[in-house]
């Protein structure tokens, strides 16, 4: 009689690491829940500038210069907090990011001077929520995947409008009805309970959870799946402002932060900040106007996970124009369809603008990281900086508009012009990275 060996390798179960969940998407949750909370204050300022002027008098160029050093510092914060990611790790880093946040927001509740509503809105919130910015996501993506970076980063973008969407319906009715201290603490409370599942499920890279990143090979270069440490003797501050000395002298760092400038500046700064007192302005109550940019919120989760997809697939640049040039014309169309109550113009506008709200993340993402490589998470760091001293300038500029000309028709026309020179930019870079051969490492 013949015996036949046993070979193992037709009957052995497939290995443990291919039967579970890659750790890569438990961190991209994690994340996306810490976005989510620092969201819900984002989510706030705009269903505040009304009740803040009827309590205290402040007017709302005041109340919007508060939303300004709030945007400003969460664009600058962006790429020191990459850098600092490098050095103490994403857990604690984000980790301290939420407390900071809850902390700004908590604190609003015992404020009765202006310069008080600087220090809590504009300064600790701003600090916290920068540092949990879009650098952020790029880092999760650079270390944590290889294979669906696009669709990550598009997921992980839209975290911030499903902040938005969770919140800003809540947030606007607890201040009609309860005052806005209510609602700040109840933000402040959501930052907080984000703490536990950052410190359970958020790793700061693969190799120190053991693994590989998302689709990377099974045995992979240093490179693949950490940054460049970070020397002993130098700072993440160092690290952000030697990146940035290098990156200035790229042509493509000029046109991603120029375009990336009017972004915020459309966005955040002017829809974020102004949509739902300009919509008030004609006559639409406080609520239907927050639940049409909470609507916002959730086609631009749709938009911009889309984007992410098609990042994957399509040429960034041609993304990046097509978009600008889609916002702009809806921007450029909006002061006619304000009225007191949601007419179909309207409903359509929500639509559109909500598709095209973040779906610019994702590919200005791809291309810091293809043009500038391991320190593309700290350069995205400085072109999110530019957008949001674009959307500071625009909550600034808007809410001075409105003081003196009674109206912000002038704020939505000049931005959807420049949302054209946004465009031209982006279909200025260069198609292919071999043309930069200064970029930094």
């Amino acid at each position: 009689m013949t015996t036949h060996l046993h070979d193992p390798s037709t009957t052995l179960p497939a290995p443990a690491s291919r039967r579970r969940l890659h750790r890569a998407w438990l961190v991209a949750f994690a994340a996306f829940v810490a976005l989510v909370g620092a969201a819900g204050f984002r989510a706030a300022p705009s269903v505040l500038i009304d009740p803040l002027h009827a309590e205290f008098g402040w007017s709302r160029g005041t109340i919007s210069a508060a939303v300004s050093v709030n945007l400003v510092l969460y664009g600058l914060i962006s790429p020191f907090a990459a850098a600092l990611m490098e050095r103490l790790g994403m857990r604690r880093v984000v980790s301290g990011a939420l407390l900071l946040v809850a902390a700004g927001s908590g604190l609003t509740v015992l404020m009765s001077a202006s310069w008080q509503l600087l220090l809590c809105w504009g300064v600790l919130v701003g600090v916290g929520t920068g540092s949990m910015a879009l650098a952020f996501v790029a880092t999760v993506t650079s270390r944590w995947f290889v294979r669906h970076r696009g669709l990550v980063s598009g997921v992980l973008t839209a975290a911030g409008a499903a902040g938005q969407l969770v919140f800003l319906p809540l947030v606007a009715v607890l201040a009609t009805e309860h005052g806005w201290r209510t609602a700040s603490l109840a933000v402040a409370g959501a930052a907080l309970a984000v703490v536990p599942i950052v410190l359970l499920f958020l790793r700061d890279d693969p190799r120190a959870a053991g693994t590989t990143a998302y689709g990377a090979e099974a045995v992979e270069p240093a490179s693949a799946s950490a940054p460049a440490p970070v020397n002993a003797g130098s700072g993440a501050a160092v690290r952000a402002v030697r990146v940035l000395g290098d990156a200035v002298r790229s042509r493509t760092f000029w046109l991603l932060a120029g375009g990336f400038a009017i972004c915020g500046a459309s966005t955040n700064g002017l829809i974020g900040t102004h949509f739902v007192p300009a919509a008030h302005d004609h006559g639409m109550p406080h609520t239907t106007a927050a639940g049409l940019l909470a609507l916002v919120g959730i086609f631009d989760v749709a938009g911009t996970i889309a984007s992410g997809w098609l990042t994957d697939r399509v040429d960034p640049r041609k993304l990046l124009g097509a978009y600008y040039v889609l916002r702009g014309a809806s921007l450029l169309l909006l002061p006619q369809l304000f009225a007191p109550t949601t007419e179909p113009p309207m409903w359509a506008f929500i639509v559109f603008y909500g598709l095209d709200w973040v779906a610019t993340v994702p590919p200005t993402v791809a291309l810091c990281r293809d043009r500038f490589g391991l320190a593309g998470p700290i350069v995205f760091g400085w072109v999110f900086a530019s957008h949001q001293v674009g959307a500071a300038v625009a909550a600034f500029g808007a809410g001075y508009t409105r003081d003196h000309l009674g109206s912000y028709d002038l704020a939505w026309y000049v931005a959807g012009g420049l949302c054209a020179v946004a465009a031209v930019l982006s279909l200025r870079i260069s198609p292919n990275r071999a043309e930069h051969p200064e970029t930094p490492r």
